[in-house]
């Protein structure tokens, strides 16, 4: 679906993250003004820095635990890190991103009459004893553990987001985003993908937790935006949650050898033990997003590796880190990644689990 030119002012906040940074770029495409808020805990100004030049691109640094006072016609709510290494290094300030920040947002979506999307998490459902995850499953959380701050604290901005709905008619949507991949993950973020991609780029062993049996389901970032942008324009009775994910399942296993396949890399498997609370499975139910949405995941989960992996390659490249590296196959078209920077250690802008 081809959506229309909105001429908006849009509010993305955790704009200069891994999603974010992809979603500003869409939007910019289909002619709406973006204002990117960010306090670069883990995203990075290089990945916007393309945007800058923009006459519609606005970036303004901030923290969303603190009051904004702007002007706006919607708002998308990406704004906490979503790496279990960075929401776990500050768990109370993370807590506080997912909060108070959708205490501030939906504030300011009340006062503006703008409708709201916020990214939620499949970290909602915990680890689920329901399979496929639906929206209509509770979870299986530890409320105590280690990921609650990050958990826990995403499941408090839903219910905020639907008692502003319900009791001051704020326009909400929520969109329960399952494992996203793409140009500009954090290198040293602690997740499959780009765990993964870095030791086979480097030369490194590949580091499975557990026994490697345990699934995730990626979606390319192409495709999670485009979901995140079509629930925000979907009619107002659809506020969700809605699962933005792709059905298709894969064990560690079969992801690492898919990836060590595609790098040409010899590094070898190495096993050890399963962090507290890490998800046995993950796969999302996205049959109301097909129906309510008209919206599935397009890219092949080879495509969407490939495209990764070179934008991981010359990243690494640049930083000088891809000793004993092998080189890359020659379909890997460096041309056709989107525009690409050097993470730095630094937002409130990764919303993916």
């Amino acid at each position: 679906m081809t959506l229309p030119l909105h001429n908006r002012r849009v509010v993305v906040t955790g704009g200069a993250g891994f999603i974010g940074s992809h979603l500003c770029k869409r939007l910019l495409e289909r002619g709406d003004e973006v204002l990117c808020i960010d306090n670069f805990y883990t995203g990075s100004r290089e990945f916007i820095a393309p945007l800058l030049d923009d006459r519609r691109f606005e970036l303004m640094r901030h923290d969303v635990t603190f009051p904004l006072y702007i002007e706006c016609d919607a708002i998308y709510n990406l704004a906490c890190p979503a790496s279990p290494i960075h929401y776990q290094h500050d768990p109370v300030q993370t807590t506080k991103t997912s909060v108070h920040g959708a205490i501030n947002l939906l504030g300011l979506a009340k006062r503006l009459h703008a409708p709201i999307l916020q990214a939620s998490t499949s970290e909602v459902y915990g680890d689920p004893d329901c399979h496929p995850q639906v929206e209509g499953y509770w979870g299986h959380v530890n409320p105590i553990g280690p990921r609650a701050c990050y958990d826990e604290g995403k499941r408090c901005a839903e219910t905020l987001f639907m008692d502003y709905h319900r009791q001051h008619k704020v326009a909400v949507k929520i969109a329960r985003i399952f494992n996203t991949y793409g140009p500009h993950m954090h290198p040293g973020d602690g997740r499959v993908v780009s765990n993964f991609i870095v030791q086979a780029l480097t030369g490194q062993p590949i580091t499975i937790y557990g026994d490697g049996r345990q699934t995730r389901s990626l979606c390319y970032v192409s495709d999670t935006v485009e979901g995140l942008m079509r629930l925000m324009d979907s009619p107002a009775a659809t506020t969700g949650p809605l699962n933005i994910g792709n059905p298709c399942e894969l064990s560690m296993l079969e992801i690492a050898d898919t990836i060590l396949e595609l790098t040409g890399s010899r590094s070898r498997i190495v096993h050890a033990p399963l962090p507290a609370d890490d998800p046995r499975q993950r796969c999302p139910d996205i049959t109301r997003a097909r129906e309510e949405l008209g919206w599935s995941p397009s890219v092949e989960l080879r495509d969407g590796l490939m495209r990764t992996i070179a934008w991981f390659d010359e990243t690494l490249r640049r930083r000088g880190a891809t000793a004993a590296r092998r080189a890359l196959p020659e379909r890997v078209d460096l041309a056709d990644v989107p525009p690409r920077g050097q993470p730095a250690n630094g937002s409130a802008g990764l919303a993916t689990a």
